[in-house]
């Protein structure tokens, strides 16, 4: 489905740092009250993040952190942050704050993914049915369980702008993980999707990919693509999978075959999937059809024993 290009106006004081699939977008809001991030990113871009901030600044701290989730891609820079602004609050969704207090980065899901984040601090959690000021602009709190099931989304009611996270993407939405973990969260997607359309959002911010307003085409797309992913959870298990690897490329830019295949083999959500999509398949097979897939699609590129992110 082709999605029309609708003009985008964001209140003033808002601006979107638009980011690689690598790393969240983050959204800084500044205003008398002061200055506030949304998102942080990953931690290999933590110090872009700084520059970029240091940038749009001009001087002035920042004030507020915000997480929408505790993915390492939203959350990655928040160390980096924290010892850069020493007065900053940072706020995180209540769901896994224990396992912050008690850094825990397998129940946090970094070591099980084979993914990186630094330990952070948090000084609140961002309570669902809550309201919050960043900058000059009241923005309410919204569970958005589905992606992940301790996601928030932010939205101010009198600019209509909605900041989306991993919910609503202009084609789609994140990976379901607690479906690959075997809990059934396709109804909570669907359920989230309701209440973006209930609050009827002028503009949305998503997690990755450009700011737009052409909201109800966006939640076309992903209810078609839910469907999809509910008549067949295998083409979500491979997607996920797929998602995965593309992620540790665009971390690592290149790796040998040999390299990758000792990652993912040592990477327990890989080893949980691979053994959910091949069944009795060796991993090199698995791994093998996998990679064929990403370079088909154009996502990777393979050289004398080289897997290269495209």
């Amino acid at each position: 489905m082709s999605i029309e290009a609708v003009p985008v106006v964001l209140p003033v004081g808002l601006t979107v740092l638009e980011r690689g699939w690598l790393s969240s977008n983050n959204i800084l809001i500044q205003g008398a009250e002061g200055a506030a991030l949304i998102d942080s990113g990953y931690h290999t871009h933590s110090q872009q993040t700084l520059a970029l901030l240091d940038a749009a600044l001009q001087g002035r701290p920042l004030d507020v952190l915000i997480n929408t989730h505790l993915h390492s891609d939203h959350c990655g820079g928040n160390a980096t942050l924290q010892a850069a602004y020493p007065q900053l609050r940072t706020f995180i969704p209540p769901g896994q704050a224990n396992h912050v207090s008690h850094w825990n980065p397998a129940a946090l899901g970094y070591a099980p993914t084979g993914q990186i984040c630094p330990a952070f601090r948090f000084d609140d959690v961002l309570q669902p049915g809550a309201e919050l000021r960043l900058g000059d602009l009241m923005w309410q709190v919204h569970a958005a369980p589905g992606h992940d099931p301790h996601s928030v989304i932010l939205f101010e009611p009198a600019s209509r702008v909605l900041v989306s996270a991993d919910a609503l993407w202009q084609r789609g939405f994140g990976v379901v993980f607690p479906e690959l973990d075997g809990d059934d969260a396709f109804a909570e997607v669907a359920d989230t999707l309701d209440l973006i359309e209930s609050l009827q959002p002028a503009v949305v911010i998503p997690g990755h990919g450009p700011a737009f307003a052409d909201v109800a085409q966006a939640l076309v797309v992903a209810r078609q693509r839910l469907d999809g992913f509910a008549q067949h959870p295998e083409r979500h298990i491979q997607y996920a999978t797929k998602v995965l690897l593309k992620f540790k490329l665009l971390e690592a830019q290149r790796m040998t075959y040999a390299d990758l295949l000792a990652w993912a083999r040592g990477t327990h959500y890989l080893s949980h999937l691979f053994e959910l999509q091949f069944g009795e398949a060796s991993f090199e097979q698995g791994l093998d059809a996998l990679v064929s897939d990403l370079v088909r699609s154009g996502a990777a590129t393979t050289d004398g024993g080289w897997v290269h992110n495209a």
